[in-house]
């Protein structure tokens, strides 16, 4: 399938060549233009995606259509909107692609096929899903008791990329800032 896949699995868990062939064949290959949306408010979220290449955004729109930016995720990062794709509901975010973005696509019947099948591929959605909780847990504590100075360090230090991929008006919204502040603080650093 892709190697990318290989490579980011075995950072967790060991594979054979079947058993990467087992997993390979529960996944799809799409590809999404620039702008063009994977997951919309509203609809059915049929996979997580796995990001070969590109860069997206994950968004909630509130009722006063201001968009507050969740996440970004890049090369060899999962994501969707986790809540609709896992209890068949309809999504409450937009997935946007903010470059041309090549993905690998799970469907949930896929992923539970993978994970009954194969026990180390639970151990590391499991292992994944840790991360990720961990994640948002120290973003939600960082939201509440940093300074908007030490998130816009913390962003720098931890995905220093997105400062050149990303536009100043979605990183300021993500940081919670407006776009003034945002320059402030660019040229403070």
């Amino acid at each position: 399938m892709h190697p990318k896949l290989k490579e980011h699995i075995e950072k967790i868990v060991p594979l054979t060549a079947d058993e990467f062939a087992f997993v390979s064949k529960h996944f799809i290959r799409k590809s999404f233009k620039k702008h063009q949306f994977m997951v919309q408010r509203g609809e059915m979220v049929p996979y997580n995606y796995f990001l070969l290449s590109g860069l997206t955004k994950l968004v909630y729109t509130d009722d006063a259509e201001k968009q507050h930016i969740l996440a970004f995720a890049m090369e060899d990062w999962w994501d969707s909107d986790l809540q609709a794709y896992y209890t068949r509901t309809k999504a409450t975010l937009s997935m946007e692609c903010l470059e041309d973005t090549e993905v690998l696509c799970l469907s949930l019947e896929d992923y539970r096929a993978l994970c009954a099948g194969l026990p180390k591929i639970e151990h590391f959605f499991l292992e994944k899903t840790i991360f990720g909780f961990l994640a948002a847990q120290r973003r939600i504590l960082s939201l509440m008791t940093a300074s908007t100075q030490e998130r816009y360090e913390q962003l720098i230090r931890q995905h220093p990329s997105l400062l050149q991929r990303v536009p100043k008006t979605q990183l300021a919204a993500y940081l919670g800032v407006t776009r003034e502040t945002l320059s402030r603080l660019s040229s403070q650093a």
